[in-house]
């Protein structure tokens, strides 16, 4: 009798557990069939929320914020990350029709150049279809300017930090350390430059050499970008605001890195003018729960963790090896 009580609970959750997969395929195949399903299900889901109203049939600008340091890394217990996010916007207001034209709300010191450029390829999309116009805040550097270099109109304040111009690698000697506790490090190499950022011994000319030529050739590929994109001479941005030095939107609007000094409402007011809307709405994205997003937080409880800054500095600690487009002083 009590094995058979325990085999009619367990057809019951089963069932029940049925059902409930049933409805959220169902559900997802009414969105549009199964491809549908397949490229919706695992996609961030995305809601909308008023910040302007407009008129009605006159469509909508689209605010997504681009904010904190960008990198690739799963940041939050849904498992996205920030360029995961911001791709998902971005493709949404890009294949919605009522979606006349896209502002980037940016804050950000910049971060990894992967990142930086993933977002900028995927702003470029957006742009050759519907305007996108930059609205800085109080930072829009390095990474970040990389990716408004892709917009139509960068709008930033007076105040805005902006610029930062340049690439970064940084590693950490600990040799003398090691020699005051009595350790070496023993390494085999299949090559010459396997360990060239080992911070176990100094580094040699020829890595030295081989490591700026990275950093160079990235750094070209970011001026070129900021060139062709402001229509300025590379040359003598490489001479002037492109030596890695931060600038305030006043010197940057006077220096042509930006269109107009103002605020995020000015944005959106060239968004209307640029996308012959003038009486378009405003919305910005705000992440749902989605097929994906439900498993991983189900799962997680266990995982859970708090991290607790007591300074309150914002602070990022560059991966030895990793390329960044970011001002200095922002990491450690």
């Amino acid at each position: 009798m009590k094995r058979s009580g325990c085999v009619l609970l367990f057809v019951f959750l089963a069932l029940c557990a049925s059902l409930f997969f049933n409805l959220i395929l169902m559900a997802l195949l009414g969105t549009g069939g199964a491809e549908s399903m397949t490229s919706r299900a695992f996609m961030p889901a995305l809601q909308e929320i008023t910040v302007e109203d407009g008129a009605a049939g006159a469509g909508k600008i689209a605010v997504i914020p681009v904010q904190g340091i960008i990198y690739t890394d799963d940041q939050t217990e849904w498992g996205t990350s920030m360029v995961d996010d911001i791709k998902g916007a971005l493709r949404t207001a890009m294949d919605d029709d009522s979606v006349k034209a896209v502002v980037l709300a940016v804050n950000s010191p910049g971060g990894e150049v992967t990142a930086s450029d993933i977002i900028y390829h995927e702003v470029l999309k957006v742009q050759k279809k519907k305007p996108v116009v930059v609205a800085m805040t109080s930072l829009a550097a390095s990474g970040a300017y990389y990716i408004a270099c892709a917009a139509d109109w960068i709008v930033a304040n007076e105040t805005t930090f902006t610029g930062s111009i340049g690439v970064i690698i940084q590693s950490l000697n600990y040799q003398g350390l090691f020699d005051k506790v009595g350790l070496d490090a023993v390494v085999f190499k299949s090559g010459k430059f396997k360990d060239m950022l080992s911070g176990s011994r100094p580094i040699t000319p020829e890595e030295q050499a081989y490591v700026e030529g990275m950093v160079m050739q990235v750094y070209d590929r970011f001026l070129g970008i900021v060139s062709r994109s402001r229509n300025l001479p590379a040359e003598s941005l490489r001479d002037t605001f492109a030596d890695g030095r931060i600038i305030t939107g006043k010197d940057a609007k006077e220096a042509g890195l930006v269109d107009e000094i103002g605020y995020v409402e000015d944005a959106y007011d060239k968004a209307r003018a640029l996308a012959d809307a003038p009486d378009a709405g405003v919305i910005r994205y705000q992440s749902g729960i989605n097929f994906q997003r439900l498993l991983r937080l189900l799962g997680a409880g266990a995982q859970s963790k708090v991290q607790v800054q007591l300074d309150g500095a914002p602070r990022f600690q560059l991966q030895p090896g990793q390329a960044y487009l970011l001002p200095e002083f922002y990491a450690w």
